[in-house]
């Protein structure tokens, strides 16, 4: 971005060639699928996008696009993490699209009504100047919009999902992975991922695995368990496995983490 720019618009057509490398950036990204189909190339997967696809990414996250099959056209907007910040303490609900750096993507689909309705803003947002008033012009509206489907969708969720996500918080819940989940809803396990992605956008595994993540960064800053104690306490037995699902969600490896945030706690031998 130029001196003075808050933000970057561009649209591009993806390659299919397998991506040689994953990066990441120290800014905000929105991008979303106007055409054809691709993969989100992440350290622990690859998620299928579609047309209509659209995709929030926090600074610090390895990642790569590859386009699948005919042309995949993409629009894309750069955003400086300072001025999300700003958005995020005028307005808290801006943080549910723009999570913590490290935090994994936010995925929503948007069917043919809102992405003709998204395109509208999004040639406007081109031709506008790189300004703060021009990007919030854009961005309120969108996130607004989300945030009602998303208040919407959690209120029609059903009362055994929304209760099996509350006993899954406990870590003899969590530690069994997604089955732990599936178990406590006591429903087929593709019932429970359609549901799921119908109302949370996300899988049980997804879920879960953010559950897990977010109780070992609380052990990794309040206690001296080791490393492969607190895997252990969170059902990961595999070290590499912990490390790139943890590394996904906080853009930083475990003991990196604690060095980071831990004060005052004798650090394990």
């Amino acid at each position: 971005m130029s001196k003075g720019e808050q933000f970057h618009f561009s649209r591009s057509v993806l390659s299919r060639a397998r991506p040689k490398a994953l990066h990441d950036q120290d800014y905000y990204e929105l991008f979303w699928l106007h055409n054809g189909r691709a993969r989100l190339v992440t350290e622990t997967s690859q998620v299928k996008l579609t047309e209509g696809d659209l995709v929030f990414l926090a600074p610090g996250y390895p990642h790569a696009l590859q386009g699948v099959g005919d042309e995949s056209h993409i629009v894309n907007i750069i955003l400086k993490r300072k001025r999300i910040k700003e958005l995020t303490d005028r307005f808290p609900e801006v943080a549910q699209y723009f999570p913590a750096p490290g935090s994994l993507p936010v995925q929503i689909h948007r069917d043919m009504r809102h992405l003709s309705r998204l395109s509208t803003a999004a040639k406007a947002l081109e031709a506008a100047p790189r300004s703060a008033l021009y990007l919030e012009a854009f961005l309120l509206p969108l996130v607004a919009e989300l945030a009602l489907e998303a208040r919407d969708d959690t209120a029609a969720m059903p009362s055994w999902l929304s209760e099996a996500l509350i006993r899954a918080e406990d870590p003899s819940v969590f530690r069994e992975g997604a089955s732990g989940l599936v178990a406590q809803c006591g429903k087929a396990h593709a019932h429970v991922a359609r549901t799921m992605q119908m109302h949370l956008r996300q899988t049980p595994s997804d879920y879960i695995n953010a559950l897990r993540m977010e109780f070992a960064a609380r052990q990794l800053k309040g206690t001296p368990d080791s490393l492969s104690e607190i895997a252990d306490e969170i059902g990961i037995h595999n070290m590499s496995h912990f490390h790139r699902l943890f590394r996904a969600r906080f853009g930083m490896t475990p003991r990196q983490y604690r060095v980071k945030h831990q004060k005052g706690v004798v650090q394990p031998v």
